[in-house]
Order: structure tokens, then sequence, then C-alpha cells
């Protein structure tokens, strides 16, 4: 799954990436969570591509309230098709969200998960595979999103079994540009990147909590400290004899 990620690059560089001459001087984020509004790059009915903001945790547009979007974090992709929550934005509102890393918990120890930091080796800005939809029942129309996921590449799969999909060239421009009718073809291009095309960094618990949001989220682990703490042996049981000296 994914629910946390970060967004800290360059304007520049993330412009370059989504095709567009400028986007809007970003603040570096380092920690960003669900229910936040988060940065997406949609197609739209002039027949260009805009970005907008969108919260993150898709409302379908036929729910009663905004709660469920909290529990929509994620889609998964080999069910974008049949699910109701996710069927009709596959087929006409998908979008891309831009991100330079992703955070993923794993259990190192009964009641313990270490958290990692899965980027490119290069910290490149990369774009997830994304639906958005409009929510009208409330007062003001509420636009929100999801994060496609799929399997986790087998170097990351001790981490995590799931990871967002990430899009490059023509599968970005595909996954924009497809039409409702043809969206059953997009299906081949949910599938993991290649081993070893990213890396997973452990870092400090900070990032634990939603209102850290600075590069102290990003401080490495000190690799002694990934260690499982020992547990004491449980004392042997004693004989007769033992009791009585």
């Amino acid at each position: 799954m994914c629910g946390r990620f970060t967004l800290k690059g360059p304007p520049n560089q993330i412009a370059q990436m989504l095709g567009l001459a400028t986007v809007p001087n970003l603040a570096p984020r380092y920690n960003i969570a669900p229910t936040q509004d988060v940065l997406a790059l949609r197609p739209e009915a002039d027949g260009g591509r805009h970005l907008a903001w969108l919260r993150w945790g898709l409302i379908p547009f036929w729910a009663g309230d905004m709660t469920i979007g909290a529990r929509m974090i994620n889609a998964r992709a080999e069910t974008l098709a049949e699910k109701p929550a996710f069927r009709q934005a596959f087929r006409q509102r998908r979008c891309v969200i831009p991100a330079d890393g992703f955070y993923e918990w794993k259990t190192v120890a009964k009641g313990k998960k270490q958290p990692y930091r899965i980027h490119r080796p290069d910290e490149a800005p990369f774009v997830f595979a994304g639906l958005w939809e409009r929510w009208e029942k409330g007062g003001e129309p509420v636009e929100s999103c999801t994060i496609v996921t799929t399997d986790a590449p087998a170097d990351l799969t001790a981490i995590h079994h799931r990871v967002p999909v990430i899009l490059e060239g023509d599968a970005l421009q595909a996954w924009l540009d497809t039409p409702a009718e043809e969206a059953d073809g997009l299906m081949d291009l949910l599938a993991p990147l290649a081993e070893g095309t990213l890396i997973a960094d452990p870092v400090t618990t900070t990032v634990n909590k939603v209102s850290n949001d600075g590069p102290e989220c990003l401080e490495p682990v000190a690799a002694e400290a990934l260690e499982p703490e020992a547990e004491e042996p449980a004392p042997k049981k004693a004989k007769q004899g033992d009791l009585f000296g």
C-alpha cells in the first residue's frame, strides 16, 4: 500500500517530468498523509492537461458522506474495473500524482515497526497512477483521489508486499490519454518497476507522526538500530531437587 509520500524536488524538475512549461513554486513536503491535498495532473475538457489539488482519499460520487474517503487512499490495480468505488473513475477520471519517495513500515519485532523511505537512487521524481472523483453531496464540491497499487518487486517484498504503480514515458501518456472505451487495455501498465529501480532507506520514526513534515523525517537509522531487541530467555524450570538445594 502507500500511506505516506514525499515531494521535495525543485519545481523545474517536476515540470519537465510532467511535460509542463512550469509548475507552482511548491514548498517541499516530507510527510504527505491521507486527507491532505496533493498535487495531481489530469486531462481537462479543453484537451489539455492541468494541475489540480485533490484531497487524498477518494470519495465516490455516490457516497453519502465524506468519511469513506479515509479508507480509499489506495486502489488495487487488479480490481479497478470491478470495484464500485473505482470502476467509473478508472474509465473516465485518471490522473497522475507526482512524488519522489514513499514510506512503508516493516515489522521488525513484536509491536515494533521500522519505517523505510523508498525512492530512486538519484532522488529523481516520478508519478503514481491515480484516479480522481468529484463529490457534490455536501456544501462545496470536493475533488479527491486515490493511488493505484500493485504487487511489490521481489527486492522490496521484505518490507511490504504492495507498492504504488509508478508510470514512465509512454505508460504515463497512455494512462492520461486513453479513451474510456479502451480503458481495459491499460491493465498491462499496472505492474511494478523492475528490481533495482527503487531503493529503500530506513528512517527514524519521526515520520510516524503526521504533524512532522520536515527534513528530519528523512533522517537515516544506524544499521545496529535495526536489529530486533533480543528477548530474555525464559527461566529454566526448576527440578524438585533444586528447590531444596
